[in-house]
């Protein structure tokens, strides 16, 4: 019996299509377009919910091609955060792509929330946009690496990690930490050929906020962007998806700004 070496990254192409993509908080929203971006790219897709099983339903019925999935977790688990790697990489037979996009997001300005409250908020804020990112990154690599053929993590970060969230605090540190967790990634996992990288979106057009399009609030939230709009879902998702591509190599380690010149920074 003789010993087969591992396979070198760098000498396997990463592919264009065909890939088996991991999508988290992908009920609606960024990563409903997320994962049909990819779907649409023809790769298959492993559709993640935390609580949202009929939404995520939904977009699993609306993907393009063959071979989805669909997986629920509870990313604030760590053992939820393995369990969801180990079934997607059983469910498609490997994984080639993890969009890190689930996310909370609850108010909780300083001045006025309780402490209790405070607390509350910032502990679930760490469990799902830190620790569930850092959780699912490090199953995931583990799996791109004992597949020997390299792979592409994605970060949905947020553009209120760089002018701050006065009443998200939370959710502002844990943008910024994710930012920093993937490019302390990109550094550890390029020697393995994964590349790793950021989006730090402004506002988006998505269910969840869309009542605050509306009205003065509406008007004055389209105005942080000289183009006088939001984010359309679909243009995050073309970014996210360009990053997974192998001409995006070279960009692992960046945080891309996508935010319409809302947020400028050097």
């Amino acid at each position: 019996m003789t010993d087969t070496a591992p396979t070198d990254p760098a000498a396997v192409p990463f592919p264009a299509t065909g890939r088996r993509v991991l999508v988290s908080g992908a009920s609606r929203g960024l990563g409903r377009a997320v994962a049909h971006a990819f779907a649409e790219n023809g790769d298959r897709v492993a559709v993640h919910y935390g609580s949202r099983r009929a939404d995520a339903e939904e977009t699993l019925a609306a993907l393009p091609g063959s071979g989805h999935v669909l997986l629920g977790a509870d990313l604030a688990d760590p053992a939820g955060a393995a369990a969801l790697v180990g079934a997607a990489v059983e469910a498609l037979g490997g994984i080639d792509v993890l969009v890190n996009n689930a996310a909370v997001n609850t108010p909780h300005p300083p001045a006025t929330t309780p402490y209790d409250a405070w607390t509350a908020a910032w502990q679930q804020h760490v469990a799902v946009n830190l620790l569930g990112t850092a959780h699912l990154s490090h199953g995931a690599a583990q799996a791109m690496i004992a597949q020997g053929t390299g792979g592409r993590i994605v970060n949905i970060g947020s553009r209120g990690a760089f002018r701050g969230e006065p009443d998200h605090p939370a959710y502002g540190a844990t943008k910024a930490a994710v930012h920093a967790l993937g490019q302390s990634l990109a550094v550890a996992l390029a020697p393995h050929g994964i590349a790793v990288a950021s989006v730090a979106p402004g506002f988006i057009d998505t269910d969840r906020v869309s009542h605050r399009l509306t009205g003065a609030e509406g008007t004055a939230i389209r105005a942080q962007s000289p183009f006088g709009r939001v984010a359309a879902p679909e243009e995050i998702a073309a970014a996210v998806r360009w990053l997974s591509s192998p001409e995006a190599q070279w960009s692992s380690g960046a945080v891309l700004d996508l935010n319409g010149a809302s947020h400028l920074r050097t």
